[in-house]
């Protein structure tokens, strides 16, 4: 599959509906970064009157498995990965569009790469960023990841 934001919410759909429904959207991905948008309404919301932790988490996330799955395919070798642990923290109330963005696609290709070498697993613990339509941080989601080649 070629890694485009059409593609990656097409996949989003038919793998995870429940991100899907929730209105989680990529919006772009290349080697180094994904963002994924996701916008408070009806049916995503919390009784606060904000956007439900767990939809923030699941753009989030998503941000990060996209780049771990463009990386894996750029290595051209059989990987598995799986989130092992999170943390979050919310600094804001989520209202309108939060985007959320993965800068660390090098940091995810050294792990590949280490985990290809040596053969044994790897973790590396990725974090995405969600900001309002301000640019005010509204969470900061950290996702652990293991990397383990399939023999």
């Amino acid at each position: 599959m070629k890694f485009t934001p059409s593609k990656l919410n097409t996949y989003m759909f038919f793998k995870l509906p429940s991100a899907f429904w929730s209105g989680v959207r990529v919006k772009s991905i290349e080697e180094t970064t994904c963002k994924v948008s996701v916008k408070h309404r009806w049916f995503n919301q919390n009784p606060f009157n904000s956007m439900y932790f767990a939809v923030q988490a699941m753009a989030a996330e998503f941000t990060t498995g996209a780049l771990v799955m463009f990386q894996v395919k750029q290595s051209g070798k059989n990987v598995s990965m799986l989130v092992a642990n999170n943390k979050s923290s919310f600094t804001k109330k989520a209202t309108g569009r939060i985007t959320f963005t993965c800068n660390q696609g090098i940091l995810i290709k050294e792990t590949i790469q280490k985990a290809i070498d040596t053969m044994e697993g790897q973790t590396v613990w990725l974090t995405s960023l969600g900001v309002n339509e301000k640019g005010e941080q509204v969470s900061e989601m950290q996702f652990e990841w293991t990397i383990k080649v399939r023999k």
